[in-house]
């Protein structure tokens, strides 16, 4: 790969005639660059596709090439693109559900908008793989119902994945009720690689146990499934169906009772997430012992702020916007702000749409670990940031520079650090506000060196000079660096 090449094809300074240059040498790495460009133009996306048809699909998708510019004969890829994207041709899919290629006949069958005809070709097609595409995507109502009768549990399986599926047909496909049994799932019918199923699974005895398991698995993740049908399975062995359930929202209050009793933790914890946990339930769940449980209760959007306090002295939550936090009043700010618990401070912190007062408030606070969440919030005055840097120091040093309005000057102190703080230096390369010297400073440290490399406040030498780093990023982001020398560009684009 010509990483020096891949970076100026992604160059937004990258005068037109250039990229003209590019396109006629261009391989299938500089050809991926140059399709993502802002500014190519008609003419040059028509031309690019011609000379890499591996670009082809990917100009389809950003809408660069249109049916009139593509020969699904040439392009079938590039043709199946503007399908799935619903901007192909009707005679197209008549075409691809002839196609000899699986591959070609499976991504059809999850385009939108298939003729009647085309999808009923397509149901029953040789390959399962493509009518179990089909089952997943058809917004076919009618069909969906069909195909849950299929012979095979990967089709039936598709079936249980499609929110069009009538709820009352998947309610079928998990109970069996007026279903012909399957005659076969993808451990018995002879494939090399079984697909669908997890590693391990078989069907020794012809009854698809693992199949099965699989399909209920997926309704279970349908949101369109009746909460009735799946609520038998809060009692199943399968600990990743009861997984599955504990996050469904409309289950029934009596399942949820028996969910929050479950001997998995993991299961306890993702009930304690669900929005549709009561308070009741919610504080039943705040006196259970296992720690992923007390931070998924944590998580829970309608927690109360008295279970919260008592969570965030039982259990590590960690500096994160918790959903109670950010739905919480003007008065429930005011309160936190003032909590003796500086956990529950911290998580306040976190916010970034706090109220002036309560922003400077929290800004003084003394313990270091509120005011580094704090430090990022946008309003804070270069002497606050300032004065939040001489009292912590090195513990909040990534989190002011990360501050939106962090200044030039402030950036400029902070990339001086002796010993360096790494994590800032990662910040500042990116920053808006970041100057050269600032830049050049972080340029020190490998993992800001590739993000800084590429700003156009680095002056224009030090980018040549980094043409030749031994790191490719850093390479391809001083080519894709819009302040590289026209001169440069020129010659790069020469001597390919």
């Amino acid at each position: 790969m010509n990483h020096l090449l891949c970076g100026l094809a992604a160059n937004a300074a990258l005068p037109s005639e250039l990229v003209d240059r590019l396109i006629a040498r261009a391989d299938d790495d500089i050809a991926g660059d140059l399709a993502r460009r802002t500014d190519l133009t008609h003419a040059q996306a028509v031309e690019l596709a011609s000379r890499v048809a591996e670009s082809a699909p990917q100009l389809a998708y950003g809408g660069r090439l249109t049916a009139d510019d593509i020969d699904p004969l040439t392009h079938p890829r590039a043709a199946l693109a503007l399908l799935e994207e619903g901007n192909g041709r009707e005679e197209w899919t008549r075409l691809f559900a002839a196609d000899p290629v699986v591959e070609r006949r499976e991504r059809l069958a999850a385009c939108p908008g298939l003729p009647a005809d085309v999808a009923e070709t397509l149901a029953a097609d040789p390959d399962v793989r493509v009518v179990a595409e089909l089952a997943r995507w058809t917004t076919t109502s009618g069909l969906a119902a069909r195909l849950a009768t299929h012979p095979h549990t990967e089709v039936r399986r598709g079936v249980a994945a499609n929110e069009a599926t009538p709820p009352s047909v998947l309610a079928r496909l998990i109970d069996g009720a007026e279903l012909p049994p399957a005659r076969w799932c993808p451990a018995c019918d002879g494939s090399d690689v079984p697909f669908g199923l997890p590693p391990g699974a078989s069907c020794d005895d012809g009854s698809h146990e693992d199949a099965v398991t699989e399909l209920w698995r997926t309704a279970v993740q349908n949101p369109t499934t009746p909460a009735e049908a799946v609520a038998g399975f809060a009692d199943h062995p399968s600990l990743l169906l009861r997984l599955l359930l504990a996050a469904r929202p409309d289950l029934p209050s009596a399942v949820r009772r028996r969910l929050a009793a479950d001997p998995c933790p993991a299961v306890r914890a993702d009930l304690a997430r669900n929005p549709a946990v009561d308070e009741a339930l919610i504080r039943r769940l705040a006196a259970d012992e296992a720690p992923d449980v007390l931070r998924g209760l944590a998580h829970h959007p309608r927690v109360p702020l008295d279970v919260l306090a008592r969570l965030t002295a039982a259990t590590r939550i960690g500096p994160t916007l918790l959903p109670r936090i950010a739905d919480a009043s003007a008065a429930e700010v005011e309160s936190l702000a003032r909590s003796p618990h500086p956990e529950l401070r911290m998580l306040l912190a976190e916010r970034r749409d706090l109220p002036p007062a309560v922003r400077d408030a929290l800004a003084a606070d003394t313990d270091a670990k509120v005011v580094r969440s704090l430090a990022p919030h946008p309003g804070l005055s270069e002497a606050q940031l300032g004065a939040i840097l001489d009292r912590h120091g090195g513990q909040v040093a990534a989190r002011v520079a990360a501050n939106p309005d962090a200044t030039p000057a402030l950036l400029e102190r902070l990339s001086r650090a002796e010993p360096p703080v790494r994590k800032a230096l990662r910040e500042i390369a990116g920053h808006r506000h970041a100057t050269a010297p600032a830049l050049l400073a972080c340029l020190a440290d490998a993992r800001a060196r590739p993000t800084a490399a590429g700003r156009p406040a680095l002056p224009p030498p030090v980018v040549v000079e980094l043409l030749s780093d031994p790191d490719w990023q850093v390479v391809e982001a001083a080519a894709a660096n819009p302040s590289l020398p026209l001169a440069v560009m020129t010659a790069l684009v020469r001597d390919v």
